[in-house]
């Protein structure tokens, strides 16, 4: 069987495709809240750390989403909590469009922000448990692909929509996918490694969380949790304010959306470069790798000023950046048995999530007090070697070993 095989069975496709169109939508949602900021901060004033504080709490939300949707999925299965999830997210951003206040907006992207942070974490376990082990690191990046589609479709939004339609129906547009949540039930199914695990008794979640920090598992939760946290914080802080970062370098709103969207499109070869190398190399080889050349992107793009340079150091920290995307959530699920893995890859996006809280934050707070760009970035830069490093010494490669297997 050549290499491939494996995700041509139409069985795999359609679960691959399935579970990356939810991807895609959450990756719409996220990308949407971008460019909507930046339309909302031009109609109703607000300052730089207003700006930071919705994409701080979009980010608590995910952060609790992601630790209980996590939970929830090892006791009740990966398909319901996928497709409640997606629901929750999908009615929060439509109802942001109706809002005509900044708390009330900031009590809506909570919200929203906990649907897709549980989403994430359990679709990605379900793809991982769901093809041969020797294309699962494949199929996960091949998953997370999707977010780059997702953030193309919000850019395409952006450009298109709010400038003539207004931000209020992009929120509208974003409400969409609760109708693909009836596509979902029929579609999809729990994994044969979850339904095997599943007829014995789950295990209560105080245990699930002690197993994730026993002996066997700890020195991979650590190096789990370190990464997610430099990841996000680094990818919430820089991705969430670029279009508002270009507006500040000197460029209108629309020619800023314009700059995003090609800087968005180099995403895609980022991840279909990752999916290739994970499988051909190793896991460990596509996070480092990717992750220091996102930081050498990250100081270039602080450092940039010409509109050649900006558009040059942003195609390669989003071509970067999201290659280590993929290459993280295929990991993570690797690292844990079946009865305790969506847990333990909850419990780590969750604590990653409190990066993508500070990560904007801190931007809004350094921009009110007109911090450099360059110096921005530079803290950034140093984050993201940090999880470089982390994984470099204590990771362990998980190409060709079954998950359900201790470590050594």
């Amino acid at each position: 069987m050549n290499r491939l095989a494996a995700l041509r069975e139409p069985s795999t496709r359609k679960l691959l495709f399935s579970a990356g169109l939810s991807w895609l939508f959450d990756a719409m949602d996220v990308g949407m809240v971008s460019f909507i900021i930046a339309a909302i901060a031009v109609d109703w004033h607000l300052g730089a750390q207003q700006i930071g504080l919705v994409a701080a709490i979009n980010s608590i939300g995910m952060a609790a989403g992601a630790v209980v949707a996590g939970s929830l999925a090892d006791r009740y299965g990966r398909r319901s909590i996928l497709i409640w999830t997606l629901l929750i997210f999908s009615a929060a951003s439509g109802l942001s469009a109706l809002v005509s206040s900044f708390v009330a907006l900031c009590i809506l992207r909570f919200i929203a922000g906990f649907g897709l942070g549980g989403e994430l974490p359990v679709a990605s376990t379900l793809v991982s448990e769901s093809v041969p082990q020797n294309e699962r690191g494949r199929a996960v990046v091949l998953l997370e692909s999707f977010w780059a589609f997702g953030w193309i479709l919000s850019a395409l939004i952006a450009y298109f929509v709010i400038p003539d339609y207004g931000w209020r129906i992009a929120f509208v547009i974003s409400a969409l996918p609760a109708f693909y949540a009836l596509y979902l039930r029929r579609a999809i199914q729990d994994s044969p490694r979850y339904m095997a695990a599943v007829q014995q008794k789950p295990l209560p979640f105080r245990q699930r969380v002690a197993s994730v920090w026993s002996s066997k598992y700890r020195r991979s939760t650590i190096t789990l949790w370190v990464l997610w946290f430099t990841v996000v914080f680094s990818y919430y802080g820089m991705f969430l304010w670029l279009p508002t970062v270009m507006v500040m370098k000197g460029y209108g709103l629309v020619k800023s959306f314009q700059y995003v969207l090609i800087i968005t499109l180099a995403q895609l070869p980022g991840y279909f470069t990752a999916a290739y190398f994970i499988e051909k190399i190793g896991r460990k080889f596509v996070l480092v790798t990717y992750l220091v050349l996102t930081a050498i992107s990250a100081i270039w793009f602080g450092m940039a000023e010409s509109e050649g340079m900006l558009i040059a150091a942003g195609i390669c920290l989003s071509f970067f950046n999201l290659g280590a995307w993929g290459g993280m959530y295929a990991y993570t699920p690797e690292l844990y048995p079946t009865e305790v893995r969506s847990t333990g890859v909850g419990l780590a996006a969750s604590f990653g999530r409190i990066g993508g809280v500070i990560g904007p934050y801190l931007v809004g707070m350094l921009v009110a007090r007109e911090t450099a760009m360059t110096t921005i970035f530079t803290v950034f830069f140093v984050a993201i070697l940090l999880g470089a490093f982390v994984v470099l010494f204590w990771g362990r490669e998980t190409k060709g070993i079954d998950p359900d297997s201790p470590p050594v």
